[in-house]
């Protein structure tokens, strides 16, 4: 057999991390429902001590992400599977200090912006947030202190996009300023495009988060997140972490998460198809004003998509001319789209973001126009997905 090294995309997915299992021949990676080890005497152990600290199930997710995010890099790359994405964001932030500055894309999920302004910055660090696609407004908004460049590319819910690349050429042009002991580090949440789509990586960034929850599960039965990085100072720092704070996937979770991975190629597959058909018909559609997916010609960063991503992702937004009652009544009107929060599953999935994902957000700068309604679009028969919305904006 190949060494991994020489694996294409969707082998690494199938076996990176998970060979047979040694003691029985299981194709599968066992789960290994245990919290403690047995050791031959104090600090003799088989390399699992704590399931806190490290599970067998765990390292094989955990190796599994680092070689699809790592794949072509180069570089050793390190994995880090946490309880949720936010225990992912969280464990990052930590990389941060009181009274250093940390930059942010002006659209980022909810979630991201509460835990921001309303937990960390009453430690003491300071957040602004700019326009990622606009690589002149980043140079401008990096201060002295910037310790982190945090991006969401596509954006959730107005799927806005970053020049990784550009983006990651700043903070290294930041660093030999020596404006600080080291230059910003640039963190890009892979969530909504998955390493099958875009891999920041190699594109320059230095950590890439995930919430393993969505499209990297893909069937909506599992929370997690995960942190890959090809930084080994920084792998180290974030593992203390890990284990220090405590928020980690159990084994049954991260091997849901394993399971979901290996199909994970097949599925973006079809994800992106039906969500550029979806795109198209709603862009030609009387009752819409506007249609946001990367995919079309007429996105500000289209080209940036068409040269960073492999394809467009399975996630469209829209706003309706009819305002807020008229998105309020469409989402509740469809069969197929269940009006659920989440995403990345193989079921589609409409919500509205102003009053679901994004309430948090709605008296500040980042607030969401209640007439956008966000689709997560599934892999169901893609006719079958054009004919419900029609109806329900019929």
């Amino acid at each position: 057999m190949s060494e991994p090294e020489s694996w294409r995309f969707d082998t690494l997915a199938i076996h990176a991390g998970q060979p047979p299992d040694p003691a029985t021949g299981a194709i599968m990676v066992p789960i290994y429902q245990t919290s403690t080890y047995v050791q031959a005497e104090p600090g003799r152990h088989k390399g699992y001590e704590y399931s806190r600290t490290g599970n067998p199930t765990r390292t094989a997710l955990e190796t599994c992400l680092a070689a699809l995010e790592g794949a072509g890099t180069g570089r050793e790359t390190y994995g880090l599977a946490f309880a949720s994405g936010m225990a992912a964001t969280d464990t990052v932030l930590r990389l941060v200090g009181p009274g250093e500055h940390v930059l942010v894309g002006d659209d980022v999920y909810g979630g991201t912006y509460r835990l921001f302004q309303r937990v960390l910055a009453g430690y003491g660090i300071a957040f602004d947030y700019v326009d990622m696609g606009d690589l002149a407004a980043v140079a401008a908004a990096l201060r002295p202190d910037t310790r982190l460049i945090w991006l969401e590319t596509p954006t959730n819910p107005l799927l806005k996009l970053a020049d990784i690349a550009g983006v990651a050429a700043l903070a290294r042009q930041q660093g030999r300023k020596g404006n600080h002991k080291d230059r910003p580090y640039v963190v890009v949440d892979n969530t909504f495009a998955t390493p099958y789509l875009q891999q920041p990586l190699v594109l320059g960034a230095d950590i890439v988060v995930h919430s393993t929850t969505k499209y990297l599960s893909g069937h909506s039965d599992v929370v997690g997140g995960a942190v890959v990085t090809t930084n080994a100072e920084v792998y180290e720092r974030l593992k203390f972490l890990q284990n220090a704070v405590g928020a980690v996937p159990g084994p049954l979770d991260c091997w849901l998460v394993l399971r979901g991975i290996k199909t994970l190629g097949l599925r973006m597959e079809r994800h992106c198809a039906n969500a550029g058909r979806v795109a198209a018909m709603l862009a030609e559609h009387p009752a819409v004003a506007r249609v946001l997916y990367p995919g079309l010609p007429g996105h500000p960063l289209h080209q940036v998509a068409r040269r960073q991503m492999r394809g467009f992702g399975g996630m469209v937004s829209f706003i309706l001319k009819g305002g807020p009652e008229a998105a309020r009544r469409v989402v509740s009107r469809t069969q197929l789209f269940a009006l659920a929060e989440s995403l990345g599953g193989v079921e589609s999935l409409i919500e509205h973001p102003a009053s679901m994902t994004h309430a948090s957000v709605a008296d500040s700068p980042l607030r969401v126009d209640a007439g956008l309604i966000r689709l997560s679009v599934g892999i169901e028969d893609g006719d079958d997905l054009l004919d419900d919305l029609r109806r329900a904006l019929a």
